[in-house]
């Protein structure tokens, strides 16, 4: 019965900081420019190593009317927002002003890291997943398997949700999986908009998925 009672008030807790996070954010958040006629705003989940190259292939191939771009990165990753840096510089040339963001979350789960500590990480992930979803309020949320999707894309479902806003979540499996789906796509399969897989092999076994071919 204890247990029972201590896990009801974590909870409790969690919710009240989530809230309160969620407040304290838009609160202090400016009110956001309006964007030009016919864009959309993407929110960009960037892995590490191929995630992340896979994910930059993808948003270099989409046109100028998907902006602004808002990147989110891992905080414990050291390479990837250079790599998005990169990107952005080649693509802008010579506008004088950006049309990207950059932002960091706690990782919600590490590599070999055990499944019951990825649960506390995950959720640790949430918090500061919702306030930045809320504040930024993006027309997508374009992923393709790094565990910080999981937090980002749960948090774009709860934007709905609560009436503020419709943001498609737009899952692409890595290339990388050819037989069977990565724990993130398991978990995104039914909640995304749009499934898209890289082999013929997972768009039979999982009917809802898109197969258009090689995607990066």
């Amino acid at each position: 019965m204890g247990l029972c009672c201590g896990a009801a008030a974590a909870l409790l807790a969690l919710v009240c900081i989530v809230i309160a996070r969620i407040f304290i954010v838009l609160r202090r958040s400016d009110t956001p420019e309006p964007r030009k006629r016919g864009s959309a705003s993407v929110l960009v989940v960037v892995g590490s190593g191929g995630h992340t190259t896979e994910i930059l292939r993808l948003v270099g191939s989409l046109s100028a009317s998907y902006a602004p771009r808002h990147y989110v990165i891992a905080d414990t990753d050291r390479m990837s927002e250079d790599k998005v840096r990169a990107l952005e510089a080649a693509r802008t040339e010579e506008r004088s002003q950006p049309q990207y963001t950059i932002h960091r979350i706690p990782r919600s789960r590490e590599v070999r890291q055990s499944w019951t500590s990825s649960v506390v990480s995950t959720l640790y992930a949430l918090l500061y997943s919702i306030p930045l979803v809320f504040q930024l309020k993006p027309d997508m949320v374009l992923c393709n398997g790094p565990g910080t999707c999981v937090p980002l894309c749960a948090s774009a479902l709860m934007l709905g949700v609560v009436g503020m806003k419709k943001a498609l979540i737009i899952y692409i499996e890595s290339i990388c999986r050819v037989e069977s789906l990565s724990l993130s796509g398991k978990l995104l399969y039914h909640l995304s908009d749009y499934f898209f897989v890289q082999w013929p092999t997972l768009q039979e076994k999982y009917p809802k998925a898109v197969f258009l071919g090689r995607l990066v």
